[in-house]
């Protein structure tokens, strides 16, 4: 027994540690901030794509998708150009360092000297490619340079944060200069330095090889990570892990936030941006199809767990706990039933929290493989409540209810032995403390 608590106490340090990490949580603390923007994004191609067809057509329609049109300009084809400085703020903040803002601003022009000087476009008039100078383009700037964008911005900040603690390299200006000034002026030979390093990495990769970093990050990280973690073995097992955490106290977003998160919200944009250009969707694990199908109420998809509580539970306390915990799990907010029931380190209740989701997912992944279910191509608040989230996220596939209902039900016989096994204990732990 004490071999097993040592192993759990370990264990639960070691993912503590993970969790603290200051570049997976410098991550998790950007991709915070831009979430709002891919939100927005979702409700401009829902109201694009689904609600003006229904209401105008012609040239009227046309004019009024401009406005979806630009919003998807400002968010969605500006992912990276968004996280990379929200990068290096979080992690210059959660390093102590004195100026953070200098930090976003390095990797932000970081970034765009990382990319290549011509860029071939399409012709309007001829159809034919063109190569053409002093342009960036969507795709550099957009989802498909997002992870870049995460490297670069982690890569920048931290070469700028140690160059910047060479004493030798800060200017002082002394007292009585704007506070502005004098943080500028201390950090203005590491920023050159920083720049100009990474300067001379973009000439070589560019005049050398032809090539620039983030082609190369795409090509050689970004995409073979993308097709192990969002495939439907990768996802399951991510994902179960992640769950198995919570079950000892440790939040999911530990791992997901820095291992699966970036890349399915990746996914999540490009079909965005598919559905909105009136293509197919490319991807069928994205970050809305996780949390519909595979959390519903929350993680472990505790829902199912309280309304198995509500018909077949007999202890009283269950009941109350499932009462308190309810609201709050219709908007996918589970902390009261984790705790309180508790899963937490509750052995039973361990097993269906974990398994739930991961059937959760494969069913749903089965049901759009087939064709009965659409893609998910609108990104939803993962607070919008189940059924409606299903429906949304679909851009109005009433099938997608039908799966989540189906989940939901399969969900409540799952949990409904472990929860006469956990109240069976209980009682004969309560037994055994009033002996």
């Amino acid at each position: 027994m004490e071999k097993n608590n040592t192993f759990i106490d370990r264990f639960t340090m070691f993912a503590v540690k993970l969790g603290n990490q200051v570049h997976l949580r410098s991550l998790r603390d950007a991709f915070a901030v831009i979430i709002p923007f891919f939100i927005l994004a979702g409700l401009a191609v829902l109201i694009n794509s689904v609600v003006f067809p229904w209401l105008f057509t012609g040239e009227t329609l046309a004019k009024l998708e401009t406005w979806g049109n630009v919003i998807t300009n400002g968010t969605l084809n500006l992912a990276s150009l968004l996280i990379a400085p929200m990068i290096a703020y979080s992690l210059s903040k959660n390093k102590g360092f004195q100026n953070p803002l200098s930090s976003a601003a390095i990797a932000l022009g970081t970034l765009i000297i990382m990319m290549p000087l011509s860029i071939t476009l399409p012709g309007l008039e001829s159809g034919e490619d063109m190569l053409v100078s002093g342009g960036l383009t969507f795709t550099n700037l957009g989802t498909t340079g997002m992870f870049s964008g995460i490297i670069i911005g982690l890569l920048a900040t931290e070469v700028f944060i140690r160059i910047s603690r060479f004493k030798k390299l800060q200017i002082n200006l002394g007292e009585g200069v704007p506070p502005a000034v004098s943080r500028s002026f201390t950090v203005m030979l590491p920023t050159m330095i920083t720049l100009s390093l990474f300067g001379v990495l973009s000439a070589v990769l560019i005049a050398g090889f032809d090539t620039n970093l983030i082609e190369l990050i795409t090509t050689l990280i970004q995409e073979p990570l993308r097709k192990v973690n969002t495939s439907l073995i990768g996802t399951i097992v991510i994902y179960s892990f992640s769950n198995f955490l919570f079950t000892i106290g440790i939040h999911q977003t530990v791992v997901n936030g820095a291992i699966l998160d970036p890349l399915t919200l990746q996914n999540m944009n490009e079909n965005m941006l598919a559905f909105n250009a009136g293509e197919a969707a490319p991807h069928i694990i994205t970050n809305s199809f996780i949390s519909t199908f595979g959390m519903i109420g929350g993680t472990g998809s505790t829902i199912a767990l309280m309304i198995a509580i509500f018909i077949f539970a007999k202890l009283k306390s269950s009941r109350e706990v499932a009462s308190i915990s309810l609201v709050p799990g219709i908007f996918n907010i589970n902390e009261p039933i984790i705790f309180g029931y508790p899963i937490v380190f509750n052995l039973p209740m361990m097993i269906p929290f974990v398994l739930l989701p991961a059937i959760g997912i494969a069913f749903a992944y089965f049901c759009t493989v087939i064709g009965f279910l659409n893609r998910s191509v609108i990104l939803v608040p993962w607070t919008t409540p189940p059924l409606i989230n299903a429906y949304l996220t679909t851009a109005g596939d009433w099938r997608a209810i039908v799966v989540q209902l189906i989940i939901l039900i399969f969900g409540v016989f799952l949990y409904l032995p472990f929860i006469k096994i956990s109240e069976r204990v209980s009682i004969a732990q309560a037994k055994a403390e009033s002996e």
